[in-house]
């Protein structure tokens, strides 16, 4: 018995960081086929390329995977990031010195997106998959209108997308920032009081209603953060782009759903891995490069996008876990047998 208490931190250790193996193994079978079938997708001018817009689908998946731990899911994701990124083209009106007023015009504006979504599913307990989709198609209409009010033609402002075009240690700044967006939800859920309650909610929201802890706040508020990271993905989208339209953030809507599937992510709240999510963003981004690279026409990449995502969804977080422990009774029920007294022939 003491053998076991002391093996069992090692084992829940294993347990739970077996949820999030598969989007690194898929990441070096990706490299491995690439390597083979298309080693131009390595290279460096290649890499250099996908780095930001990998990062782009990153930012976004990591909001994303701030709902997906309460339990929830945010179809209101292309809506949120196309309005930033016309946001930055409106407000900015192709002035450097209004850089930062559209950048926060843009973050107030995914504010209150993510705070109506937050108090109609939060506080009025509306199904999250149709109210995000509801809020995400009646922001699209705002765009449309918004984006009818200047020229088409009209670009962010040149001190934007010169700073996504430029280059730190090798790479686009834009990569760098979503590389310190994970650092700090990494820091921020493991090693802080908050991020700590904020998984116990998302994993037992019943339990930490009876406690005190404000669930429906919790709810409220974390679909408010998410929208601004789909803001932040925006305003990067739009200085790559430079010349952003409407619909720019239309193809972002499985995306970091995909991102956060793949990553592990527990789709019935509390567990999730923000490095998991942001590698398995850099990895569906890949996967993308790669198939262009091979030349395969379009409808089949749509096939093999589809088939990764159902293999996500085989190979989740919650099914590794299951098979894991399911794994470790088989192993554990031989010695937990208890062995009966022979009965006396007399």
């Amino acid at each position: 018995m003491s053998s076991e208490r002391v093996r069992s931190p090692a084992v829940t250790s294993f347990v739970v960081a077996s949820r999030y193996m598969p989007v690194y193994v898929a990441l070096l079978l990706l490299v491995v086929v690439a390597a083979i079938w298309a080693p131009e997708a390595l290279s460096g001018v290649a890499l250099r390329a996908i780095a930001p817009y990998g990062a782009v689908l990153g930012i976004a998946a990591l909001g994303q995977m701030l709902v997906v731990m309460t339990g929830g899911i945010d179809l209101s994701v292309p809506g949120t990031m196309s309005l930033a990124a016309v946001i930055m083209v409106g407000v900015g009106d192709g002035s450097n010195e209004n850089i930062w007023i559209a950048i926060a015009t843009a973050a107030a504006a995914a504010g209150v997106i993510g705070l109506v979504n937050g108090l109609l599913i939060g506080g009025l307990k509306l199904n999250a998959l149709i109210t995000t989709l509801a809020v995400g198609l009646i922001v699209a209409g705002v765009v449309n209108r918004y984006a009818s009010t200047f020229p088409v033609q009209s670009k962010v402002p040149p001190g934007l997308s010169d700073w996504t075009s430029s280059r730190l240690l090798g790479v686009s700044p834009v990569f760098w920032v979503g590389v310190g967006l994970t650092i700090v939800l990494v820091v921020g859920l493991r090693y802080t009081a908050i991020g700590r309650r904020f998984q116990a909610v998302g994993a037992n929201p019943v339990a930490s209603h009876v406690v005190g802890v404000q669930v429906n706040l919790n709810q409220i508020l974390v679909y408010v953060v998410a929208a601004v990271f789909y803001a932040m993905a925006g305003v990067m989208l739009a200085g790559l782009l430079r010349n952003p339209g409407v619909g720019a953030g239309t193809t972002y809507l499985l995306g970091p759903i995909a991102a956060v599937v793949i990553g592990g992510a527990s789709l019935t709240g509390g567990l999730a891995s923000p490095l998991s999510t942001f590698v398995a963003a850099l990895f569906l981004t890949g996967l993308n490069q790669m198939l262009r690279t091979m030349g395969l026409p379009t409808s089949l990449q749509f096939v093999v996008f589809g088939l990764v995502i159902i293999g996500g969804m085989l190979v989740s977080g919650d099914r590794i876990i299951r098979g894991v422990e399911q794994l470790l009774r088989e192993r554990k029920r031989p010695d937990d047998v208890p062995t009966r007294p022979v009965p006396d022939a007399r």
